[in-house]
């Protein structure tokens, strides 16, 4: 394994981290440079683009633009890390067909021929989570614990891409139930709750917001819910995407419902951050439309 200092990656940002939640972007940004790992900007990326959407409707599209995305990365001659499940499932699926299946070789070799680029396999796609996972590990990251958030009950989110389809994730325990997010949760001293239907979707994905946003804000409301009834301090994701679905969807859910709900709503790399000492201001944590000061009060956190 390659000491801390020697990780490099292409960081790929994405639409939703840089367009709508720049603190998601922060806080990945300030807790891998603790960590002593360098991101290095992708120029000229574009939209992954989105698997639930764009593979549905325009397979060709889908791929051209992925191995696009891909080339870049490997022109750098670095391994992609994204924050966003959508984004990491778009491209790691692209990368692990183009690898397998023949097919998918000759499309990706015949779009990026007509821009003058190439992709050759030579690197990988890795999440966020992922990096921590296996490529920092548990036990390095409790060494980066300052202030543990030994009072806090956090409801994990999963969320649909980072676990399927199962045969292109790399999660050696397996994606039906999966301890992985939890572990990574509780280095920070905080408490993985059990909570009813945790591994449900958050109701975004799939096209499912932009083409249903009642269908979408009625499996949200349920998650929330859900939550609150384990005693969750708040929801921890890992998915710029699934963080938009909790946190603008909660307010869209107390219009539509007539609720009041509050649930602070987390992004891994910022409760992290949270943990190795890193101020709420650094990790963007006051760009959330749901307040997280409940929260930081009851961590003592001004």
């Amino acid at each position: 394994m390659k000491v801390l200092g020697e990780l490099r990656f292409a960081f790929f940002l994405g639409c939703i981290m840089p367009n709508r939640y720049p603190g998601l972007e922060a806080s990945v940004r300030r807790v891998f440079e603790k960590l002593g790992i360098e991101l290095v900007d992708m120029k000229g990326a574009s939209c992954c683009p989105a698997p639930g959407v764009v593979r549905s409707f325009k397979f060709d599209t889908w791929v051209a633009l992925g191995a696009r995305n891909l080339s870049i990365a490997e022109e750098m001659g670095l391994d992609i890390v994204t924050g966003c499940s959508g984004c990491y499932g778009t491209l790691r699926d692209i990368w692990y067909e183009h690898r397998e299946k023949k097919e998918i070789r000759d499309k990706v070799d015949y779009y990026l021929s007509q821009i003058g680029k190439s992709f050759k396999g030579k690197i990988k796609v890795k999440h966020v989570l992922e990096v921590l996972h296996f490529d920092v590990g548990v036990e390095k990251l409790k060494e980066f614990i300052k202030k543990p958030l030994s009072n806090i009950k956090a409801a994990v989110h999963y969320g649909c891409h980072i676990l399927k389809p199962s045969d292109k994730r790399p999660w050696k325990e397996g994606t039906e139930k999966p301890r992985f997010f939890d572990e990574l949760v509780e280095v920070t001293g905080a408490k993985s709750i059990d909570w009813k239907d945790k591994f449900m979707c958050c109701g975004a994905g799939g096209g499912v917001r932009s083409g249903a946003l009642d269908v979408a804000l009625h499996m949200t409301k349920e998650k929330i819910e859900n939550a609150y009834a384990s005693g969750a301090d708040c929801i921890v994701n890992a998915c710029s995407f699934c963080h938009l679905q909790f946190d603008t969807g909660q307010i869209e859910i107390n219009k539509s419902y007539g609720t009041s709900f509050n649930m602070p709503i987390i992004y891994y790399t910022q409760l992290l951050g949270l943990a190795m000492g890193l101020s709420p201001e650094e990790l963007g944590l006051h760009q959330n439309n749901v307040s997280v000061e409940p929260l930081l009060r009851k961590l003592g956190v001004n």
